[in-house]
């Protein structure tokens, strides 16, 4: 019966948001969709060669200075005043980026779960009650409507991550299981709402993306074979869901917007297995760890051991995570330029 409400959800979404971009509601400007459409058709899939979207940079909105002062972040969690939550959280429970951009896929997509991603969502933003935004006093306690919206996430095939508790965490083990099934799981690698007005530059002027998630990197390690990484880029989405409208416009989309969905080639599967590369040969440490997944068996190729050092095993995941960072990079400058942004 599960399955069944979660097919009749992911499909409603989808055709949803495929009228909303076919009715002229917006346009939409698609490239390299093709990428991801070989991916899905791959026979690959059935040997357990799972597909990796995104890790993607979406331009959601920016925040303005007012709201910025309501926003506050501590301790690597999203705390929000008491009393006057902002807009920009508001839009991170409406949030359209990820519904809306899978409304260029075919119909016949949306009917089975092998054509459909599967997605990690923070628990405080997506598995919770909204209508609190909403200022109701009826619902704004209502454990009913939370379970109500945690159903609705679940059924579209959103697992659910908690912040603060690292890369070791439930979420993250069945994303693992699901690429190790073939199936097709859709990341955020810098694990944020909302992106800066204006990313970091370096010292030859040049925008710099924030440092993607270790979690990338561990989901990428510890599958039994290295997955399909199809980096994307979005620009646009910030003018969907602007800043500083009334009520009730504020909840609602607006009319007109122009967006782009990018897919970038797939990331050569070489340059993952290479992040092995800068490894020395030595005896096991007291604080070795037994990798797991395609790592296993590349360390006992390359170390002829079953173990490897722990601070090895971190490096490796940062220099994976590195590799996918550089890509999407790559491929947002070849749309934004050198800014990042338009």
């Amino acid at each position: 019966m599960n399955w069944l409400v979660s097919r009749a959800t992911v499909t409603a979404v989808g055709l949803t948001c495929k009228a909303v971009l076919n009715l002229g509601f917006s346009s939409v400007a698609v490239d390299g969709i093709h990428n991801l459409h070989n991916a899905l058709r791959s026979p690959a899939r059935n040997a357990g060669q799972g597909i990796i979207t995104g890790l993607l940079i979406s331009f959601l909105r920016h925040l303005r200075r007012a709201d910025q002062q309501k926003l506050q972040i501590t301790s690597r969690r999203m705390v929000f005043s008491s009393r006057n939550i902002s807009s920009s959280t508001t839009y991170a429970l409406f949030r359209l980026d990820d519904p809306v951009t899978w409304g260029v896929l075919p119909a016949r997509y949306y009917l089975s779960s092998r054509t459909t991603r599967w997605a990690l969502g923070a628990s405080d933003v997506m598995f919770t009650n909204p209508l609190v935004l909403l200022k109701a006093p009826i619902l704004r306690y209502s454990s009913l409507v939370a379970s109500i919206f945690s159903a609705f996430f679940r059924h579209g095939q959103t697992l659910e991550t908690f912040r603060g508790k690292g890369v070791h965490q439930p979420a993250v083990d069945t994303a693992i299981q699901k690429l190790d099934q073939g199936e097709w799981v859709h990341l955020y690698g810098e694990g944020k709402i909302n992106q800066p007005e204006t990313y970091q530059r370096d010292v030859f002027g040049v925008a710099r993306l924030s440092r993607f998630k270790w979690g990338v990197g561990r989901i990428l390690m510890e599958t039994s074979t290295p997955p399909v990484i199809i980096p994307m880029w979005l620009t646009g989405f910030d003018q969907l869901m602007p800043e500083g409208r009334s009520f009730p416009f504020k909840y609602l989309p607006r009319y007109g917007a122009q967006l782009s969905v990018t897919f970038g080639s797939p990331i050569p599967s070489e340059e993952i297995l290479d992040a092995l590369g800068s490894l020395e040969l030595k005896a096991p440490p007291p604080d070795a760890v037994k990798p797991t997944g395609w790592v296993k068996d590349k360390v006992k190729e390359e170390l002829q051991a079953p173990t490897i050092a722990n601070e090895d095993l971190l490096k490796i995941r940062a220099d994976v995570t590195a590799v996918i960072q550089r890509h999407v990079e790559a491929l947002g400058r070849s749309i934004c330029g050198d800014t990042l942004t338009r």
